[in-house]
């Protein structure tokens, strides 16, 4: 039981939910997420040729990697802003076609300059679509397994990157241009993503909102799990504020209190140090003594790594929660840091310590992390701004992903290793401090429900 907008308690009973219907559709948006996962660890076993190819210094090689962030910066932003008005699955089907388009364009790259072009229009596609996959599965997901199906995004951002960690190290040999030949795969799974979004339906929560009402009940009778079609559209109505188009709904209190807690993680996500360690990930094994070949070799362990836990979370996410795991990962994460810290002051950060403790730290990320954002963001959000109100935590989230990468590689060889885990390390404690205090529970809860309990009566859900 839990209280509708009249206060009055009303039964959860659900339908069987329509699975293989469900996860076709899940399956489908979280593609965008291996372009994702691809597109941001591709460069990390070209970062060592292309430092060659273009002589590349400390900061031009943080520019060279972080020049896409930028650019999911606009990415995040643009699609944010129009998402709300032209629908989830139009701006996926854009998003396949710039993929497409800018892996071609950077691995045909003459110089730095288009080099760095090219990887920021690349960037605007993975801003977009880390704003767009997440909400089209929460708008699609029954409440009772939003977690796991949320879970299959983050699994398919982990295994983008271990598609791009293994072109990296299969094509490592294939002459000077092998980095070419190392972006120039992003066209295939693009292509992919690209047929199987023609086979999907707009969102019902969005086609609800547009008044397309017969259009929203057919995709909610084929999706399943609510009490009835029927009623899911009136809660859908009831959460309705005006114009959901217009940017002042997102002064509402409750949203502002989701738009900020929802910013502090963002921060928090990438300040805790995670694309450092995996776009990063050789030169931090070339300083613990690893060798190109070994360190390229390790790289695919790190990716492997991920996908197995991420696997993992699939069964804990609905089962224990959103808070508990984001909890315990970031203490978790702290803890390998902080041994990271501990190796280096006492001169051991070498060999098979480092890649334990850098495994360590992975496996708490993708097992608690990785997998609690992207399914959380979206759900603290009401239907009728979600678009709009997705666009502060996935560009802030960006931005601080671009800042951190860019720094990194100066951090590490000039500021210290110690310093620089040490400080990483902090921020993950920071991390479990604030979700702790502020962040909500949203297990098994209607997406309605959520507004009603924490937007309207102010009670965090």
């Amino acid at each position: 039981m839990y209280p509708d907008q009249t206060g009055k308690e009303r039964p959860q009973a659900e339908r069987p939910i329509h699975l293989r219907y469900v996860a076709f559709l899940a399956g489908t948006a979280a593609l965008g997420g291996l372009l994702f996962g691809f597109d941001i660890a591709i460069i990390t076993g070209a970062g060592p040729f292309i430092t060659r190819e273009f002589a590349l210094s400390d900061f031009g090689l943080g520019w060279a990697f972080s020049s896409l962030l930028f650019g999911c910066v606009m990415g995040s932003f643009v699609a944010g802003r129009i998402t709300d008005s032209y629908g989830r699955r139009k701006l996926l089907l854009a998003v396949a076609v710039l993929f497409a388009i800018t892996s071609t364009a950077t691995a045909l790259a003459g110089n730095f300059t288009m080099f760095v072009i090219a990887r920021f229009l690349g960037g605007i596609a993975v801003g977009g679509v880390s704003l767009l996959s997440p909400m089209y599965v929460a708008e699609i997901a029954p409440a009772s397994i939003r977690g796991r199906l949320g879970t299959i995004y983050q699994l398919s951002i982990i295994l983008g990157v271990c598609v791009s960690y293994m072109m990296n190290y299969l094509l490592r040999a294939t002459g000077p241009s092998n980095w070419r030949w190392m972006f120039l795969t992003g066209v295939i799974p693009s292509a992919v993503f690209f047929l199987l979004m023609l086979l999907a339906p707009e969102t019902p929560r969005f086609l609800a909102l547009h008044g397309k009402s017969k259009e929203a009940l057919a995709v909610f009778d084929r999706i399943g799990g609510a009490q009835t079609s029927e009623s899911l559209l009136a809660e859908i109505a009831a959460t309705a504020h005006g114009d959901h188009s217009g940017w002042r709904q997102l002064r509402r209190p409750g949203v502002q209190r989701a738009l900020a807690v929802s910013a502090g993680l963002a921060i928090l996500i990438h300040v805790s140090g995670i694309n450092t360690v995996i776009d990063f990930a050789p030169l931090i094994f070339q300083s613990a003594g690893w060798k190109l070949e070994g360190a390229l070799a390790s790289t695919l362990m790190v990716g492997v790594v991920e996908l197995i836990f991420t696997v993992a979370s699939l069964w804990m996410i609905d089962r224990f929660g959103r808070k508990p795991l984001y909890i315990g990962g970031s203490i978790g994460m702290a803890a390998c840091l902080g041994g990271l810290v501990m190796s280096v002051l006492l001169g051991h950060f070498q060999g098979m310590l480092v890649l334990t403790l850098i495994l360590a730290y992975l496996a708490f990320f993708a097992a608690c992390i990785g997998p609690v954002f992207w399914t959380l963001v979206p759900e603290i959000f009401p239907n009728d701004v979600r678009g709009k109100a997705m666009t502060v935590p996935v560009l802030i989230q960006w931005v601080a992903n671009a800042v951190v990468v860019l720094l990194f590689p100066y951090a590490f060889h000039v500021i210290g290793k110690a310093s620089t885990f040490g400080f990483l390390a902090a921020m993950c404690m920071a991390q479990a401090v604030f979700t702790l205090f502020l962040i909500p529970e949203t297990k098994n809860k209607h997406l309605e429900e959520i507004e009603a309990s924490w937007m309207v009566s102010g009670r965090r859900p």
